[in-house]
């Protein structure tokens, strides 16, 4: 019965924009089966399937059917931000490692997120480094506005209940606070950084008093997929009263992982799936792992096609996981250099980072991301896999 009245509200939801009907029947039906394997969640008037999508209810979420799904923008939907490289944590599997320069100052930062949703994206991610450690941070995301959801990914250091109320107030609506295990002394390691394991359970408590809606970035290890501690730490999570666990395995972005033995195969990518799927069945938690929505089965890997990341020092990216540049901010419209980079890159049905992490170790000269010729080389050797199932509707 839970289940069918979930099903009803996403229904009348989703026909709250009545526009959505233009879109093929069979994007209709995809997306219809794919939101209904989440449990549809009301954090303060905001009707969410999970933090990557905008709420269904909201402005973002109108620009996104409007843009995407039906005058098909070619531009990105989803982008990324770093706000600067500053960390108190020194995470081995850090995708910004040893990536240096001038950074963005905030004036920057705001005309890059107005050009950005100019181009089409609806769903803004500000990332790090720590991006509580920029002092505007409240004015960055004040100026996003309404028409973009808003997620912010944090250690939690640096956080105050008076800092996290104005974020609040300047439109905050996602937060996924960084725990990647339920024993302190592992997460304290995996950091590096004594205290982290405390640093983000008081994060996770001020964030959920404020009313915002709470998620937790676990990075998956292969070790704890290989001795069954997923549903562990899962377990843990739910205990701690918030709202989604937000999950991604160690990916080959740094030298450190640059090995086979690093990368996840197919087989435990599907057991993540299967995982995500059973826990939202039981609406203890909303699991939104990103392997679940990348998969070749749903809407498959986006990065340099739908999604776009520009680090703190103006380098523009496929995603926070490939450490490749097309072009600097600040030499070149950002618009420009998406379109350039966007050549290259087709939606696929696989991880990129993990099917090509190969190429990367080849063409890497210890400057992180490669340098623009370099990226240039790299990519004349990529080979991409067949297309997801969304995009073979969507481009049909």
């Amino acid at each position: 019965m839970a289940d069918l009245k979930n099903k009803i509200a996403l229904v009348k939801a989703l026909l709250s924009n009545k526009q959505i009907i233009r879109a093929k029947p069979s994007i209709n039906w995809f997306l219809a089966k794919y939101m209904g394997k989440f449990n549809l969640i009301n954090v303060g008037g905001q009707l969410i399937i999970h933090s990557h999508l905008p709420p269904i209810n909201s402005k973002a979420f109108t620009r996104f059917i409007n843009e995407h799904l039906l005058a098909r923008t070619k531009g990105p939907s989803h982008a990324q931000i770093s706000l600067t490289n500053v960390c108190p944590q020194n995470c081995g599997y850090c995708y910004n490692k040893n990536r240096k320069g001038e950074l963005l100052n905030t004036s920057e930062i705001k005309r890059l997120i107005q050009e950005l949703k100019k181009m089409g994206v609806c769903w803004l991610g500000l990332t790090g480094g720590e991006p509580l450690m920029n002092k505007d941070i409240v004015e960055i995301v004040k100026s996003v506005g309404d028409d973009c959801a808003v997620k912010i990914f944090t250690t939690g250091a640096n956080l105050s209940e008076q800092l996290a109320m104005e974020l609040k107030k300047a439109g905050l609506l996602y937060v996924s606070i960084s725990l990647d295990h339920w024993e302190k002394e592992e997460h304290d390691r995996n950091r590096g950084y004594a205290g982290a394991f405390q640093t983000a359970l008081r994060a996770i408590e001020i964030f959920k008093s404020i009313g915002v809606h709470v998620s937790v970035s676990a990075v998956i290890s292969r070790r704890m997929l290989q001795e069954n501690q997923v549903q562990e730490l899962l377990d843990f999570l739910i205990s701690l009263g918030i709202h989604e666990a937000w999950l991604s395995e160690t990916k080959p972005t740094v030298e450190a992982f640059w090995h086979k033995e690093a990368v996840i195969t197919e087989n435990e990518r599907l057991s993540l799936v299967s995982l995500q799927d059973k826990y939202n069945k039981e609406r203890k938690i909303t699991v939104n792992y990103l392997g679940h929505f990348e998969g070749k089965e749903h809407f498959g890997c986006n990065a340099g096609n739908k999604m776009v990341y520009i680090d703190a020092f103006g380098e523009v990216s496929p995603c926070v996981f490939t450490p490749l540049t097309f072009g600097n901010m600040r030499d070149k419209p950002v618009q420009a250099i998406f379109s350039e980079m966007k050549e290259y890159f087709p939606s696929e049905g696989n991880c990129f980072i993990n099917q090509n992490y190969e190429l990367l170790k080849k063409h890497y000269k210890g400057q992180s991301p490669l340098n623009k010729e370099d990226t240039d080389e790299m990519m004349k050797e990529v080979r991409f896999s067949l297309p997801s199932e969304f995009s073979r509707l969507y481009y049909k």
